[in-house]
């Protein structure tokens, strides 16, 4: 499975499994001087996820979700709420209905159509979450509830529908500061999405 033939003597130890895995990795590697150097990593495993950005062209609007976020809270985010695209961690490993369900769950939106546009690291140097990242058009007719997140998962979510050019003025402002949402955002922007 692992391919790297600098890494060798590698070694895990499971620091934590409360929520997800926490494991410390102590391994062997070979510098680029031929030294083999032993090194220690933590790396946290939650699981890989998928993102969306709901979009509208004729009303040139996109939906984003609003909710409480502890680790923002705990490093300067005064009321830690955080301004984001849906996403949520996948289910059974396929990114495409895992997002369709969390776009439902969180949004009150059933849609059947999305396009995957690329994938990510979020966070390479401490988490293994690959994220995936989707654009899916909607429509009002697609309302079936209005979301707000699962109940057992004690998630309260605001449902916002939001001009694009304000979004991407709050991403602009700091008043978004949530890394896929601002990724995705770009995206839009730089494929032109609205400008059709």
């Amino acid at each position: 499975m692992l391919k790297n033939n600098k890494i060798r003597n590698m070694q895990r130890e499971l620091l934590s499994d409360n929520w997800y895995t926490l494991e410390k990795i102590t391994f062997e590697y070979l510098r680029d001087d031929g030294v083999w150097e032993k090194q220690t990593r933590e790396a946290y495993d939650r699981g890989n996820g998928a993102a969306i950005l709901l979009y509208n062209i004729e009303k040139g609007k996109v939906v984003l979700t609003k909710q409480f976020r502890m680790p923002t809270y705990v490093n300067g985010n005064e009321d830690g709420m955080m301004i984001e695209a849906c996403a949520g961690l996948l289910e059974k490993g396929n990114a495409e209905q895992t997002i369709k369900m969390e776009v439902e769950e969180e949004t009150g939106y059933k849609i059947d159509k999305v396009k995957k546009v690329f994938e990510a690291y979020m966070s390479p140097g401490s988490v293994t979450e690959i994220l995936y990242f989707f654009i899916g058009a909607y429509e009002d007719g697609m309302k079936i509830s209005d979301g707000g997140g699962a109940e057992d998962e004690t998630e309260n979510i605001e449902v916002l529908e939001i001009d694009f050019k304000e979004a991407i003025g709050m991403m602009e402002s700091g008043e978004i500061k949530d890394a896929k949402t601002i990724m995705l955002l770009q995206y839009a922007q730089i494929q032109g999405i609205f400008d059709q």
